[in-house]
């Protein structure tokens, strides 16, 4: 099993982060997304969009970081991770929604923009943020994870929150995210996230 990814990629993160916890090893294949080596025809082959993380599971080859986490979690029969009633697969899949919609055109929009441009983070990617940590912090307060159990809905939102500050975004005033974060890193088999000294976190 191959992961082609890139180690500044949040995206790529996570996948990482699942295959540790469920104890699976993986063979890493960085990509220069500097150099654009997601963008050259042999890659294009792999993922027709161009981006990164791409699983290579034999002749299965899979794009798409949210995809790549059901894949998994379906392969291995993980349902303790991704939940087959109704009702458990459907809140999982709410907040895979919101990984791939508020927080990668938020956070992860935040600190993209600080790492690789000289512009400002725009005022609508900050304000989509901190209207993701107000939801986020007001449902941690009633639960210990997102669904009410860990699954793979706290994978796909850990790593842009965590590194949140890098795009000048401040987590101190929620308490509860602050302490769901510390509870994953926690986990067994946890893998960190690299850290940049960009945004707050170059203070």
């Amino acid at each position: 099993m191959l992961l082609y990814s890139n180690a500044l990629s949040g995206h790529s993160h996570r996948v990482r982060l699942f295959l540790s916890l469920i104890n699976h090893p993986v063979e890493l294949v960085e990509v220069d997304i500097l150099r654009g080596e997601q963008k050259t025809n042999e890659f294009l082959k792999m993922n027709s969009l161009g981006q990164i993380p791409v699983l290579r599971d034999g002749d299965v080859v899979i794009g798409d970081s949210n995809a790549i986490l059901v894949y998994l979690a379906k392969k291995f029969g993980r349902v303790d991770w991704l939940p087959e009633d109704p009702l458990g697969a459907a809140q999982v899949h709410r907040w895979l929604s919101i990984a791939a919609g508020e927080l990668a055109y938020g956070m992860a929009a935040a600190r993209r923009t600080r790492l690789f441009s000289a512009k400002p983070v725009p005022e609508d990617v900050i304000s989509r943020s901190y209207a993701l940590l107000n939801v986020l912090d007001e449902e941690l307060e009633q639960r210990d994870w997102l669904t009410g159990r860990l699954t793979l809905a706290d994978i796909a939102l850990y790593t842009y929150v965590a590194r949140a500050p890098e795009g000048g975004i401040d987590l101190t005033s929620y308490p509860y995210v602050q302490t769901w974060l510390c509870r994953i890193e926690s986990l067994p088999h946890f893998v960190p996230f690299v850290k940049t000294p960009a945004g707050l976190a170059a203070a």
